[in-house]
């Protein structure tokens, strides 16, 4: 009796084969790296909000504090979006007929909030506290950047589980002293090194990468 396939389908088997494996493969990898590239995680990419807000006006030209507007973030969770009556207690009488701020006014008379889009967020499994981080040391432009210089607010990191984690196994790198935590221009002067432990030890910090600690 003849064999049931010719010869050749041997070779057609292994080939199918190589070719499925290959494109699984491929297509793994590139899965891998778009969820690490900033077409998924947005990084950098500037987020539009419904009015012309400009950091480096407010932040880089007036040198207003990122707690006059975000004023829980050292108190709460959360870092708070400001209300627009705060936004009048300057534009009542500082640009009070621009049109730009036109949907603020309104917003102020008719007390309809603004909705302002979210530009970090993160999946609802994790938990996140601004007011640990800010008070143990961590600066305002490590985690959000130059907000000074961005005409459009855009998410600076990329908010991985690797890149928190990073910090959690070796956060001195990251600390300064409490009095700049709004700067984002602190570089520190002197040994390095030793500003680090001491302010590791100042503000009792230890290294946190149980599971529990961000999921809960």
């Amino acid at each position: 009796m003849g064999a049931l396939f010719p010869p050749w389908t041997n070779t057609a088997a292994r080939l199918t084969i190589i070719v499925l494996v290959a494109a699984g493969g491929l297509f793994l990898t590139t899965l891998f790296l778009w969820v690490r590239s900033p077409l998924f995680t947005r990084q950098d990419e500037p987020v539009e909000q419904p009015i012309e807000f400009d950091h480096r006006h407010h932040v880089g030209d007036d040198g207003i504090d990122c707690r006059y507007c975000h004023d829980t973030v050292d108190k709460s969770s959360s870092a708070g979006i400001p209300p627009s009556a705060l936004c009048m207690n300057c534009h009542s009488q500082i640009w009070n007929k621009s049109p730009l701020l036109a949907s603020v006014r309104a917003s102020f008379f008719t007390g309809s909030p603004l909705r302002w889009r979210r530009v970090h967020e993160l999946p609802g499994f994790v938990y996140f506290n601004h007011a640990v981080h800010v008070n143990k040391g961590i600066g305002c432009v490590t985690c959000h950047g130059r907000v000074d210089q961005m005409a459009a607010m855009r998410r600076h990191s990329n908010l991985r589980m690797g890149w928190c984690l990073d910090c959690h196994r070796e956060p001195a790198p990251n600390l300064r002293p409490l009095d700049q935590i709004t700067s984002m221009t602190w570089a520190p002067t002197g040994d390095r090194e030793a500003l680090a432990r001491e302010l590791l030890r100042r503000y009792d910090i230890h290294t946190r990468t149980s599971c529990t600690t961000c999921h809960r």
